[in-house]
Parts: C-alpha cells; sequence; structure tokens
C-alpha cells in the first residue's frame, strides 16, 4: 500500500488527509509494503483493508460499530468488523449477534453466512481498531500505526457529525468513548458479544432494536438487520 495511493472512497479521503501526510502513517505503509515483499500473507487483501470506508462515506454514517483486530484465517476478513465473506462460516462472536437479533427484532431469521456488508450499505460503519494482520497471527499488527490512525477516524467522525449512535461493545471498544463527544453523539454500551462475556450484558442489550427506536424519532430511514 503506497500512502500516494491510498484506496479510500473521496471524502474520506478528503477528511483524513493530515493523518495520511504523519510520519506513523509514512511507517505504518513502509511495514505493509515491508511485509509484503517478505511473502507474508495479510489479511484483509489491499483492495478491502478500506472497506468500511468505501461503503460508507463519512456524511452517510448514521452508526458505529468498533472492533478491535481483524479475522485472521483464510477468507474469513474483508474489512468489516465481525463481519466474514460470504461462503465462511459466521464466527462464534457474530452468532451471538444474530442470536440479540433474533430475540429483539420481529421476523429476523438467523442467516447462514456472516456477512454484513448490507449494514454498511445503509450508514453502519464497522471499524476495526487495527485495520490488518499477518495470516493465522492474532494481534500481530499491533502498535504499527492503525490504532493512531483509527482513534483519528473517530474522532473525525464525532467532530464532523452530529448525532452518531455509537454501539461500543466490551471494553477495548468503551475506552474510545474518550474520542467521542457524548453532548453531540449518543454512545450505547454492553459487553462484547464473545462467548466468554455476551451472557454478561450483550444478549439482551436491545441496542439494535435501540437504534432503530432512535432513527424513527428522528424521521430517519431505520436500518434493515436482517442479511
Amino acid at each position: 500500500m503506497s500512502v500516494n495511493n491510498i484506496p479510500i472512497e473521496a471524502s474520506w479521503k478528503l477528511a483524513l488527509n493530515a493523518e495520511f501526510d504523519k510520519p506513523y502513517f509514512h511507517e505504518l505503509c513502509q511495514f505493509l509494503q515491508n511485509e509484503k515483499e517478505k511473502n507474508k500473507q495479510i489479511f484483509p487483501t489491499e483492495t478491502l483493508v478500506f472497506n468500511a470506508f468505501n461503503s460508507t462515506p463519512i456524511n452517510h454514517v448514521k452508526v458505529v460499530i468498533i472492533g478491535q483486530d481483524p479475522y485472521h484465517g483464510i477468507g474469513q476478513a474483508h474489512g468489516l468488523c465481525f463481519s466474514v465473506q460470504h461462503g465462511i462460516k459466521p464466527p462464534p462472536s457474530l452468532m451471538n449477534i444474530y442470536k440479540e437479533l433474533k430475540n429483539t427484532i420481529p421476523d429476523f431469521y438467523i442467516p447462514t453466512h456472516g456477512c454484513l456488508q448490507k449494514w454498511a450499505n445503509q450508514g453502519v460503519f464497522m471499524l476495526n481498531a487495527i485495520l490488518t494482520v499477518e495470516a493465522n497471527k492474532p494481534a500481530s499488527h499491533q502498535k504499527k500505526g492503525w490504532e493512531e490512525f483509527t482513534n483519528a477516524v473517530i474522532q473525525k467522525i464525532s467532530n464532523e457529525n452530529i448525532g452518531i449512535i455509537f454501539l461500543l461493545w466490551g471494553n477495548f471498544a468503551q475506552q474510545k468513548s474518550t474520542l467521542i463527544d457524548e453532548k453531540k453523539h449518543i454512545i450505547l454500551k454492553a459487553a462484547h458479544p464473545s462467548p466468554f462475556s455476551a451472557h454478561k450484558g450483550f444478549l439482551g442489550c436491545h441496542h439494535f432494536v435501540k437504534v432503530n427506536n432512535i432513527l424513527r424519532e428522528r424521521k430517519e430511514r431505520i436500518i434493515d438487520w436482517q442479511v
């Protein structure tokens, strides 16, 4: 990935231009280039690293979901947190998300796939804090610059929009609340949907219902959660 040729949607490119010029981002691009030259397998593929941005322009964002690290298995990651590509078995955290939806959204049925692209196309910005990972090595791209970049993204969304609904699941995501202006935006917090914690407050949080209730009150188009 070249810093001069970031494959990102125009509104985001304009909003984040200052970040692309910073030394940390140049170092991040160099790190990724070096890994590529060592023939290391990086997920997601380069064209999908900025899928969340390319699917949801900054002025179309209604809801933000924050994840941590891309899936590191073959064919899983495609640039949207919690989501996997068609043909890949939905991971356990996503199955708990589906369970919460089935329990709270009338007529929702659990799909056989785990692709949440349809959410992104409706204004749900699904951001991992780290946007790349080496195959079969979870957290291998931590502290390479992605966290600084995605923190800037969250702040930019907070600064340039109003009334965004942030869904912060688990301690890691909830730490990002310091980047969000709570006077302008709505923050909903719950446990992480992981099997280790879903029963501690994710299941039964009614976040998907609450999002649509808020949008409905504003006379905005609600999210069709069925995928």
